[in-house]
């Protein structure tokens, strides 16, 4: 029986010649392999690039990365024996640059031939020097370098052509805690990869579960924001996955995507409505917080008198704050007065019709006809003469009086027009114009456009139902169909088909819900100090998190940019909340450069664009440059992990899914329908009347 010192001489391939921090240049002797190892355990490909080679030293053995094999030429060749010096020629020698990537140790008190006898650390602890062996991996080695028998990897997503085919697991941990990008052309394996990385924690989650005799499902959340609609059916399988489509809904299990508009903030509704910061985003946010505090019609009418008055004394101190002409000199300025004061007046009479105590009514009837009297005693026929100060100051405490009789609603002032309370979608336009209405002047032209534009969107089929459903859901109803419930027993995965949501509006619809997915995570953490680990998996990265123009900070907030800020600052806080966020992305030189440098793991598929593997390349250390030189020639389903998941870079043979358990993204099979092999007939009169529903 050889002993370990033996067998570690068998190994030996080579010398360093050369060390720099970057590179560590090999000469390979000329008995070392040529293309096949058959010594170490298992037959293993040697030299090859992307292999794996070991340095030892007194820390352990320093991990080299082949990235260049050639020949060069020797007056001897190594390792050859003293009769090649009886011939005077120049002999090839084979040389490879390796690039040092990590440190193998052996765990102290654990034999060489113990499957979890190594240990791998990142980084370099002591580079090697000029002269020193270079060995090739055992079977055992390799698996503790791709992570095989890593104890915290529980998630096995492939394996290893470089490695003997040993198993690739990873630490979900890991994997999602700090972001994931996931990246490749179409037709790469992006998309299998996805939903295997979904479908494949969650069977290790349960296989955890079932060994430590834990009865239910994981308590684990994914949320999958689909633009084209290729994972509707991919979890079909899954024991409560949801999936959300606009309405109408025909299909049985599967739900209507629902994003009230009372779940817009203020500035996702400035966004979608292009509201300009002079005039009509000022308006537009008063309507906001008039409707969540209540000003429609199923407010208690102690609310909407206070919200009213408020309205006109927030109007007489502009005036009273403002040059006297604002209200006198002009014949405008006049009538504008005068018109303030008869509608103040008949509001008045009006809320005091409605007021349900003998002594509000009584003032609000008393200040009514102050107003009227105000207004009368400076009319002349159908115009006004000059007001005075006094006339607006004695009106405005007349109001201030009344606010003071009715009850105290200090949260109510501080209602926020972010606040996510229920109101009726279709008040908004109507409200709006009432305000502007209130202000004179040119409000109302300012904010014709804008009504008009919300009404449009209230009142397209497609959208409608989706920001203004016939059904308003209970807001922690939403919360726990769409993110799920405790203990996720109502299902791990939600899967929102946003592919028939309009373009014009897509962009809002995505910024709402992961808008709302953080906040909870944010809020969950506050309330119960602990965090409820949630997965915001975004396909198609590209189109909603955009690469911002310089100039465009000069400009209104549209919404691709207000729909780029929030995932940007999800991928900033998110990891803090318990909130991971998966990018899938066919072209990452588009993507926003904030969010992508915020990822921490990176699964390459194919890339073939020089612009997406330049962006990729300045992602990974320099001296692992190299290894995305193989990005262009990967085969379909083959990937390199490299990043916080993985101490150093992996070439991983993805595993395969079952073709039912595959996202819907295969490429068209021309041929076989040219031919009729697949019989595909063109159903278009069904297709219009689907459209026109």
């Amino acid at each position: 029986m050889n002993t370990p010192i033996e067998l570690q001489a068998g190994l030996v391939i080579g010398q360093v010649e050369s060390v720099s921090p970057a590179e560590i240049r090999v000469g390979i002797d000329v008995a070392a392999p040529r293309s096949m190892a058959l010594n170490t355990g298992s037959p293993t490909s040697f030299p090859r690039i992307n292999g794996y080679v070991l340095i030892p030293n007194e820390s352990g053995a320093t991990i080299g990365l082949i990235a260049w094999i050639g020949l060069s030429r020797a007056p001897l060749p190594r390792g050859a024996a003293n009769d090649y010096a009886l011939v005077d020629l120049p002999f090839p020698e084979r040389v490879m640059s390796v690039n040092p990537v990590a440190t193998l140790i052996r765990r102290r008190g654990r034999i060489v031939v113990e499957t979890d006898a190594y240990e791998l650390q990142r980084g370099v602890v002591v580079f090697p020097s000029v002269g020193d062996g270079v060995l090739l991996p055992t079977q055992a080695q390799l698996s503790a370098i791709v992570g095989a028998n890593n104890r915290d990897r529980h998630v096995f997503i492939g394996t290893s052509p470089m490695a003997g085919e040993t198993n690739v697991c990873v630490d979900p941990d890991k994997l999602f805690g700090r972001h994931l990008a996931v990246l490749g052309n179409t037709g790469s394996g992006k998309s299998c990869s996805v939903a295997g990385l979904i479908r494949w924690s969650l069977d290790a989650a349960k296989e955890a579960r079932h060994a430590a005799s834990r009865k239910g499902p994981p308590n684990a959340r994914f949320i999958v924001l689909d633009p084209n609609g290729e994972y509707s059916n991919t979890f079909a399988d899954v024991a409560g996955a949801r999936v959300f489509r606009v309405p109408p809904v025909t299909v049985a299990g599967v739900h209507e995507l629902t994003v009230p508009a009372w779940l817009w903030n203020g500035e996702e509704w400035a966004a979608f409505a292009h509201a300009q910061p002079g005039a009509q985003r000022p308006l537009l946010v008063q309507t906001l917080r008039d409707l969540r505090a209540g000003a429609h019609a199923r407010a208690p009418n102690e609310v909407k008198i206070l919200l009213r008055t408020r309205s006109y004394v927030t109007r007489l101190d502009a005036l009273l704050g403002g040059p006297v002409t604002g209200f006198s000199g002009s014949v405008q300025a006049k009538m504008s007065t005068g018109q303030l004061l008869d509608n103040l007046a008949a509001d008045l009479r009006s809320f005091g019709e409605q007021a349900g105590g003998v002594e509000l009514e009584s003032a609000l009837t008393k200040a009514a006809d102050a107003m009227s009297t105000t207004a009368d005693s400076r009319r002349s026929g159908k115009w006004f003469n000059d007001f005075s100060y006094t006339d607006l100051e004695d009106s405005r405490n007349v109001l201030a009086s009344i606010i003071e009789l009715l009850p105290s609603t200090e949260e109510l002032a501080l209602t926020s027009e972010d606040s996510p309370i229920p109101f009726v979608a279709a008040d908004i336009p109507t409200h709006l114009e009432s305000i502007a209405a209130d202000q004179g002047g040119n409000a109302s032209a300012f904010v014709a456009t804008l009504a008009m534009r919300i009404r449009t969107m209230l009142a397209d089929k497609r959208l409608g139902p989706v920001v203004a459903p016939d059904h308003e859901p209970v807001f922690s109803e939403w919360l726990e169909q769409l993110i799920g419930s405790d203990g996720a027993e109502n299902g791990q995965v939600s899967v929102v088909d946003l592919s028939l949501v309009p373009s014009d509006v897509i962009h809002v619809v995505v910024a709402v819900i992961g808008r709302i997915v953080f906040e909870s995570m944010q809020r969950h953490r506050r309330l119960f100090d602990e965090v409820l680990p949630t997965v915001l998996v975004l396909e198609e990265a590209h189109t909603f998190i955009s690469r911002g123009s310089p100039d465009e900070e000069s400009s209104s907030v549209s919404p691709a940019q207000m729909c780029r800020r929030v995932f940007e600052r999800i991928s900033r806080e998110g990891r803090k909340f318990g909130l991971g966020l998966v990018l899938s992305s066919q072209r990452p030189s588009e993507l926003s450069a904030t969010a992508l440098a915020q990822c921490n793991t990176f699964l390459l598929h194919r890339i073939v664009n020089d612009r997406d593997q330049e962006l990729v390349a300045r992602l990974v250390p320099d001296n692992l440059g190299g290894l995305l030189r193989e990005l262009p020639s990967l085969p379909s389903g083959e990937a390199i992990l490299l990043g916080w998941a993985t101490p150093i870079p992996v070439l991983v043979d993805i595993r395969n899914l079952p073709l039912e358990q595959r996202p819907h993204s295969a490429d068209p099979d021309f041929w076989s329908v040219w031919t009729d092999e697949n019989v595909r007939a063109a159903k278009w009169k069904e297709v219009a009347d689907d459209w026109l529903t």
